[in-house]
């Protein structure tokens, strides 16, 4: 399908979307009637799959498709792209003759089996899943009838988005969604360069091929400009508001197509503004229509709506929030490279978990699959390890809510002063996250002291995580007896065992006792009882 029969069927698609948006309910309608769902405010732990074209090749970053086009590894401060450029050229060839459809080309997900994935995800504890939609590169996962460049058409030849939607259902989980593509006339702005120096010197980049280039070659038939869109030069004003219409059909059909329960965004604000709140509004009169309430979920980083859950990229926030929100963390760079050594492990993610229950916020863990569609065994031992701790501590997470206070003995480490901004433009993070976005701590941090813990509340249960315990005593002044919101404590158990826990608690605090065999290396968790009346 041509660029040019793509807008020329723009204007009857739009007078259709139109007439059906007359009949379905405003924003404000909708916002009137929105209650986060009980599935989501509950959940606590999602599981988020990324995979895409740019799984494939093994190093590079998880911004391959952009620093692929970058010469001579001019990839300014995201250095975690610094060897896609190189290894582009030795693995696939030159920019110049073989760019990202190469990649694409190749990517076959061969050993993809989504039943087992999300079999396994749910064994872990994972109450949702969401899979990638689209990343940067301007490439879909599923079967759009807006964009030829999909994993139906080339690569995989699969509906990728339509595979995971599938076996989600079957094992009884709600489906999400995301969707990261709205930068992508910006981001791709390197694949229109050329090599500055060398054998290919001032040969253009595959950015700049035309339909007419790909005879003879294996995307015969497609425009480039579709997927790289035109070359800065001959872009007006009304090719970017074709290019916003286009995004709007692309991702209203993603979200009614497959029935999501869940859609995340990236980048500040709506997507393209009112077209990416218009992809929203259609997510939830889908969702009213389906069950006859809206039982779907919007994540964004959009300020001061009620509607949608605050997204805090990998970072957690810095108080018990009064409304939903969502940290997302990801283990190297989105995508797999082997290049790129892991920020987390189960220790950090326990951790972080511990510390996002506690401020009402759910946590959303990104797992990075291979080219051929299957987890990094390091990234998996991870996994079980996560799924292990959650398995015993489970009843302190799902359906928790925060206590009056989220912590006890806090500050124990200081924050770093740098944020750990990964896979980001980093001025424009500077500019518009707030001081919580990229704040997690990492592998690198320094270690939690012994005596600081965090706090939810399950009925009338308070639950005690010990962060980084250590055999031995340790005292929390929010737990004495004249401490606001404190009662006298009937009984303390570790979960995960029967063994007997020693405590007093006097007016100033409660004296607990760290015994020296736990039931995980990691946080433990203690079940109060007592302390709500």
């Amino acid at each position: 399908m041509t660029r040019k029969k793509i807008i020329g069927g723009l204007i009857g698609l739009l007078f259709c979307w139109q007439m059906n948006a007359q009949q379905e309910l405003s924003w404000e309608e909708l916002r009137e009637r929105y209650e986060f769902p009980t599935w989501y405010t509950e959940a606590r732990f999602g599981i988020w799959v990324t995979i895409g074209p740019q799984s494939q090749p093994e190093l590079g970053g998880g911004w391959y498709a952009r620093h692929m086009f970058m010469f001579m590894e001019d990839v300014g401060p995201q250095q975690f792209g610094k060897n896609a450029y190189a290894y582009h050229k030795k693995t696939y060839g030159p920019q110049s003759e073989k760019g990202y459809t190469e990649v694409i080309r190749q990517w076959k997900a061969k050993n993809l089996d989504t039943d087992e994935l999300v079999r396994y995800f749910k064994s872990l504890g994972a109450k949702y899943i969401v899979v990638h939609a689209n990343h940067h590169d301007h490439f879909d996962n599923f079967a759009s009838s807006y964009h030829p460049w999909n994993s139906v058409n080339m690569g995989p030849r699969k509906d990728i988005v339509g595979l995971f939607e599938k076996s989600v259902r079957k094992f009884g989980l709600p489906f999400g969604v995301s969707s990261h593509d709205d930068r992508f006339l910006s981001w791709w702005l390197p694949a229109f360069g050329a090599d500055t120096s060398g054998a290919y010197k001032g040969i253009p980049y595959e950015g700049r091929m035309s339909e007419a280039d790909g005879k003879g070659k294996w995307w015969e038939g497609y425009d480039p400009a579709q997927l790289y869109g035109l070359p800065p030069e001959r872009r007006t004003p009304e090719y970017e508001d074709s290019v916003k219409h286009i995004y709007m059909l692309r991702q209203q059909e993603l979200v009614t197509k497959y029935n999501v329960d869940l859609l995340w965004v990236d980048g500040y604000g709506f997507p393209y503004g009112e077209y990416g709140k218009e992809v929203f509004r259609t997510m939830f009169n889908n969702s009213l229509k389906r069950h006859g309430k809206i039982e779907a979920v919007g994540i964004a980083k959009v300020d001061d709506e009620p509607m949608l859950v605050r997204d805090i990229e990998a970072g957690v926030a810095d108080s018990i929030l009064p409304f939903s929100w969502d940290g997302i963390f990801i283990f190297t760079h989105w995508f797999y490279k082997k290049d790129n050594p892991s920020m987390h492990n189960a220790r950090t993610i326990i951790e972080l978990l511990s510390d996002i229950v506690s401020k009402n916020g759910n946590m959303l863990l990104n797992v990075e699959l291979k080219g051929d569609g299957t987890i990094p065994e390091e990234h998996k031992a991870i996994l079980d390890s996560i799924g292990e701790w959650i398995r015993i501590n489970h009843e302190a997470i799902y359906g928790s809510t925060p206590w009056h206070v989220y912590g006890d003995n806090l500050n124990s480490c200081l924050r770093e002063k740098e944020r750990n901004i990964v896979n980001a433009d980093t001025e424009t993070v500077e500019r518009e996250a707030t001081k919580e976005n990229f704040n997690a701590r990492t592998v690198n941090s320094t270690p939690y002291g012994h005596d600081e813990v965090r706090f939810t509340v399950v009925g009338e249960k308070l639950y005690a995580f010990v962060l980084n315990p250590e055999t031995g005593f340790i005292e929390l002044p929010a737990l004495g007896l004249s401490s606001k919101g404190s009662n006298k404590i009937r009984s303390v158990r570790m979960l995960g065992s029967d063994q007997k826990i020693d405590f007093e608690q006097n007016e100033e605090k409660l004296i607990l006792r760290i015994p020296n065999k736990r039931p995980t290396p990691y946080t433990v968790v203690f079940e109060v009882d007592g302390v709500i009346d």
